[in-house]
């Protein structure tokens, strides 16, 4: 059973989406990110993806209020992540609700601090987040390209304790052409017993079901669902055929 994850990308407090990480491609799509969670919850989903743009660029936690409102008043499982740089940003973000965070640029720029939160806060709730593009990992709400290849990173980083892995392949997030299977599958073979949650590029149902085949745990989905490529009865139907 792969899991699904709706993605919440947040502006300015709004519900938003950017094509390929550029900041210049957005859409808002939901002026209030908690009717969209709620609506979320209703149709069968338990976990959601929170990423705080506005951080990912401040290089703090900003839109923290949104995930405070968010898990208080649904029981959605939240990973936040976005500019999240010190304990402090941590300590805030599990303080409004988040279950688990995800650090990326801390952990290519500042490998000191985040193994200091996975030691700190324990593998569970410390997700790895492993942007790429052209399998180098990518930096700073992907702004960023750096010299670190993708593989070797997440092999580094398993060996220092980490369990989950959210890998986005940017060339794919918001362009609704496929996610990258092929990439993911080299993952696994390199390692079957990461919990990988592919991201980007997801367009509609065969997509989840193909990264289900292939026996990707979990997998992020976000503008095929604000688009209406992906209906949320299909994704209610698709996890109570799992159950």
């Amino acid at each position: 059973m792969i899991e699904i994850i709706p993605a919440m990308d947040i502006i300015d407090g709004k519900c938003v989406r950017l094509s390929q990480g550029d900041y210049e491609q957005k859409t808002v799509y939901n002026e209030e990110p908690l009717e969209v969670a709620k609506r979320f919850e209703e149709h069968g989903i338990h976990r959601l993806h929170i990423v705080d743009l506005d951080g990912a660029k401040a290089n703090r936690i900003i839109n923290y209020k949104v995930l405070e409102k968010i898990a208080s008043r649904t029981s959605l499982v939240i990973d936040f992540g976005g500019g999240l740089k010190s304990d402090s940003d941590l300590e805030i973000a599990f303080d409004s609700g988040a279950s688990m965070v995800t650090g990326g640029s801390i952990a290519v720029r500042n490998p000191e601090v985040f193994q200091r939160w996975i030691d700190k806060f324990g593998e569970q709730s410390i997700i790895l987040g492993a942007d790429c593009r052209d399998k180098k990992i990518a930096v700073g709400g992907w702004l960023e390209k750096t010299d670190e290849e993708l593989i070797p990173f997440i092999e580094k980083w398993r060996k220092q304790g980490i369990s989950k892995v959210i890998c986005t392949d940017i060339s794919k997030d918001g362009m609704l052409a496929g996610p990258s299977i092929d990439l993911y599958r080299e993952i696994k073979e390199t390692d079957p017993n990461i919990y990988l949650i592919a991201s980007g590029g997801v367009s509609n149902i065969r997509d989840v079901e193909l990264l289900e085949e292939t026996h990707i745990p979990g997998v992020i989905i976000g503008k095929a669902i604000y688009e209406g490529r992906i209906k949320l009865k299909e994704l209610l139907k698709l996890i109570e055929n799992n159950d």
